[in-house]
């Protein structure tokens, strides 16, 4: 696991809420696969040729995750609109680096990110 799981706990509780109220990150909306809740999670969203990337730092067994893999769809706020996602899955380093545009930031190597998760936009209408 790239990042501890005590880092994660905090972001969840502390930073999060703070980064949501504040709309300076995009906001992924997902359904709770057990508690039907609704949750918003900040994250960094990577356009990509037909949908988004997004860096899975803390692995893919974090409940946003495994949220949107039962789900099958979610929505993502990026730059004051509202994008619909479907077909997550969970791709590897090269897959995930070969889909980013050249001028988006790798990941450090240190952090030992191997798991990242695309979705496809959905076409409207």
């Amino acid at each position: 696991m790239p990042m501890p799981l005590w880092w994660g706990r905090l972001n969840k509780r502390v930073f999060n809420p703070r980064a949501v109220a504040r709309g300076s990150w995009p906001v992924l909306t997902h359904v709770g696969r057990v508690s039907g809740a609704t949750y918003r999670t900040p994250l960094d969203a990577h356009p990509v040729d037909g949908g988004y990337l997004f860096v899975l730092v803390y692995g893919s067994g974090t409940d946003w995750v495994r949220n949107i893999l039962a789900a099958g769809e979610a929505r993502l706020r990026v730059g004051g609109k509202e994008v619909a996602l479907t077909a997550p899955r969970v791709v590897g380093r090269e897959e995930a680096f070969r889909a980013l545009p050249a001028g988006v930031r790798r990941p450090p190597r240190l952090l030992r990110i191997t798991e990242f998760l695309r979705m496809d936009t959905i076409p409207l209408g």
